[in-house]
């Protein structure tokens, strides 16, 4: 059904619904056809013949990341215009959502129009790409210029940020679309990241202690771990949605919780992937029982995202691989009893097609003996942020696993295997980010009600409310792209693109929100002894791992670039 307009949206002079829906589909076209612009103008320039040319794509390195900001952002906002259709039928469309959807239309279009910051110093403008006309010709649009007019001033600004002190204490400020199920799900571990995270986890970072086992074991008590895997396997057998619903929780409390599952995740995939019949019935219970506990051992320290040139090999000796070389930022290796091990097989290639997966069990460590197992040694590497697991580097000297434990028992499948792992991994990411965003939100927004100066709480003035409302909207935009991957994923469709997406458009929206969240509780929040410090430090991970935000962009326009023009 179609809302009326309400008191505050006449009072606000904001676009009233069902025109709000109205412009948001019209404005979503005139995207989509910017976007393509876009695409036709990079392609004229990346490509030879009827293909892509890699080293062109290296000449125009700043114009193809950009263009992948572009698509990102169009796919956002279609996905936010979905969302509130959605919600409107239901009769869910309510005040907050609408303007906070309207704040995000008109910020992101005048980004389109302007210029869309990648990065600190790095912004994509259409002269870029050569698209000024395009960009012209989407500002001309009238719904678009609806938004830039009047989606996002002052007074609308005023009328959100009313909203956000009654948000306090509930999950979201926006309703998300979710079903009973999942938002039942929500609120069961919200209330266990309250009661048994929250408290402690400041404490956990300044020691650089581990999450304790005690907290591990609940987890897995309540299914984190086998969360997606399937119940013939001991797992709950829930889609990534879910996943991206306990992550964001996990994360919100601590990203180090947040993230206990990642691991369990690629296990689980690589394993339900390429695993043999017998490599799945003895792995995937355990995993799922939280009787495992698994560890990513891809990254070596000078390939990080070039895995092609990775050099740790395995070499075949009767029944068992022989493992030697150098890993490095390996996370929660030291309590893992699986380790996932990225290896080359074949001595004579120097690309991705000689790559094996091992799956490799190891004793359990603690820090007086980290690696209790012959042909391993590793160190810790001391790290800003993202800690409770702790990272390592770690070397082989021939470090034996039976050869039955090759995954799938098929040498060279390595990277196809690493690869099917990505949208899973990107979108569980794209989850954390969110989790992580949603923490400084609500840090932000409760030192800026209960901090007063000049006689009155911090937060009724415009340039720290704003900054709170910005949140909040960009938080709405990459909660949908996040679910609309995660459905992706879960109705078996490719969605490498969309995954990618999220995480790229997650790890800014949460550095920014911490960022600013911290500039909210002003010198307090250079202090260590204040929360919204650890969050900064652990939302600056976001943009490096499970694929830097450069290398993500440039996927993201490959991808795109690959489809039909």
């Amino acid at each position: 059904m179609n809302l009326p307009a309400t008191e505050a949206n006449m009072a606000t002079n904001s676009i009233v619904m069902p025109e709000l829906l109205s412009c948001m589909a019209d404005a979503v076209t005139a995207v989509d056809k910017y976007v393509a612009d876009a695409k036709s103008a990079l392609y004229s320039r990346v490509s030879t013949g009827e293909k892509v040319d890699r080293t062109k794509m290296d000449l125009e390195q700043h114009a193809a990341h950009g263009f992948g900001w572009i698509a990102t952002y169009g796919e956002t906002l279609r996905e936010v215009e979905h969302w509130a259709r959605r919600l409107s039928d239901e009769g869910k469309f309510g005040e907050i959502e609408a303007l906070l959807s309207q704040i995000l239309f008109s910020e992101y279009c005048a980004q389109l129009i302007g210029g869309i910051p990648m990065n600190q110093g790095e912004v994509i403008r259409a002269s870029d790409l050569e698209v000024t006309d395009a960009a012209n010709t989407l500002q001309s649009a009238p719904s678009v210029q609806r938004f830039l007019a009047e989606g996002k001033t002052p007074a609308v600004m005023a009328a959100a940020a009313k909203h956000l002190p009654d948000a306090l204490g509930r999950a979201t400020v926006e309703n998300t679309g979710l079903d009973e199920t999942l938002d039942m799900i929500r609120d069961q571990f919200r209330r266990y990241s309250d009661d048994r995270i929250v408290p402690h986890a400041h404490e956990w970072h300044l020691k650089n202690d581990y999450i304790p086992m005690d907290v591990v074991n609940e987890m897995s008590e309540m299914g984190v771990f086998g969360l997606t895997i399937p119940e013939e396997y001991g797992g709950l057998g829930m889609g990534k949605t879910s996943m991206c619903v306990v992550s964001e929780e996990l994360s919100r409390a601590y990203i180090g919780t947040g993230s206990l599952g990642t691991r369990s995740e690629i296990a689980g995939e690589l394993i339900l992937i390429g695993g043999t019949d017998e490599q799945k019935e003895k792995y995937l219970p355990a995993i799922a029982s939280g009787e495992i506990l698994p560890t990513a051992v891809f990254t070596e320290p000078n390939t990080g995202s070039d895995l092609g040139s990775l050099k740790t090999r395995a070499v075949k000796d009767g029944d068992t691989y022989k493992i030697t070389g150098n890993k490095t930022w390996i996370t929660h290796p030291v309590r893992a009893d699986l380790m996932t091990v990225l290896t080359r097989t074949d001595p004579a290639t120097n690309n991705f097609s000689g790559l094996s997966m091992f799956l490799c069990e190891k004793p359990r460590g603690d820090d007086a003996n980290p690696f209790p197992a012959d042909g391993m040694t590793g160190g810790e590497i001391e790290v800003l942020g993202y800690r409770g697991m702790k990272e390592y580097e770690i070397g082989f000297d021939a470090f034996e696993v039976p050869a039955k434990n090759l995954l799938g028992e098929v040498e060279g499948m390595g990277f196809k295997h690493l690869m099917a792992t990505f949208e899973g991994a990107r979108i569980q990411t794209a989850a954390r980010a969110i989790g992580v965003a949603q923490c400084a939100l609500e840090l932000g927004l409760r030192y800026a009600l209960d901090r007063v100066q000049f006689g009155r709480p911090i937060y009724e003035f415009p340039r720290v409310s704003n900054k709170l409302v910005m949140m909040a909207a960009e938080l709405i935009g990459v909660r949908q792209l996040t679910y609309f991957s995660a459905r992706q994923k879960d109705s078996g469709k490719r969605c490498d693109l969309e995954a990618g997406m999220a995480k790229l458009l997650g790890a800014r929206v949460a550095w920014a929100a911490a960022d600013n969240a911290l500039q909210i509780h002003g010198g307090n929040g250079f202090a260590m002894e204040y929360p919204i410090s650890r969050v900064l430090a652990d939302a600056r991970i976001l943009n490096i791992f499970e694929g830097a935000g450069e290398v993500q962009a440039m996927v993201i326009a490959r991808r795109v670039l690959d489809t039909a023009n």
